[in-house]
């Protein structure tokens, strides 16, 4: 938080729900909290899971904190760029400003982080910042993100094609579960945790059937 200016609790809220708290197979094989996946730059080991593709290639970090840092990079890069110039205490503008950035498609995301955040009191782990702080750090970070620009494309693009024979969602907000799909892969694309796609289609197991018709709104 102090080297980014990412508060402390949008991270923290991010890896809970992302992971769902911490019990995605990417979290507990791979210590991946964020699903971010291997790109041309990426020298580290592989987790393989089916996701947007069969046998997506996911990164596996050696720690959680590996991960959460390497989440921070992610974020340095020219569409996130205005959030770095809010406070780095201020959770509710920067929830909101990674929807608008367009970080999730799902239009509750910012009430979903901010949710996490109190409910969890998660904003006790931010902290302020002289205004000569945030200056020095606004330099280091804009000048990281003016570095990074050139390599964006092939460092955070990586190409992604849906599964083969994946149906759309529907106008009634559900969709329809095809080979090679998850639990973990269908939550992740319409972000939605896992508790949250269970709860909404009243599963108590994880297991799901080819051709099931899954609510996703």
């Amino acid at each position: 938080m102090n080297a980014s200016g990412i508060p402390a609790s949008i991270t923290l809220a991010q890896g809970i729900l992302e992971s769902g708290s911490g019990n995605s197979d990417l979290a507990k094989y791979a210590n991946n909290h964020f699903g971010i996946k291997c790109t041309s730059e990426w020298k580290g080991k592989n987790y393989f899971r089916d996701d947007d593709q069969k046998n997506d290639c996911f990164r596996v970090y050696k720690d959680a904190r590996e991960s959460f840092r390497d989440h921070s990079e992610f974020l340095k890069r020219k569409r996130y760029s205005f959030l770095f110039q809010l406070d780095k205490n201020d959770y509710k503008s920067w929830a909101q400003g990674l929807k608008t950035a367009g970080y999730a498609t799902n239009p509750k995301y910012p009430d979903l982080l901010i949710n996490t955040i109190e409910k969890y009191q998660l904003y006790q782990y931010d902290q302020p910042e002289s205004e000569k702080q945030k200056i020095a750090r606004e330099d280091r970070v804009f000048s990281e993100i003016n570095q990074n620009i050139p390599k964006e494309k092939a460092k955070f693009t990586p190409v992604e094609t849906p599964p083969t024979g994946a149906k759309p969602i529907l106008a009634d907000g559900t969709y329809t579960v095809v080979k090679g799909d998850t639990l973990y892969n269908i939550a992740k694309r319409f972000n939605l945790t896992v508790d949250q796609l269970k709860m909404l289609n009243e599963m108590s197991a994880d297991g799901i059937k080819l051709g099931q018709v899954l609510k996703v709104k």
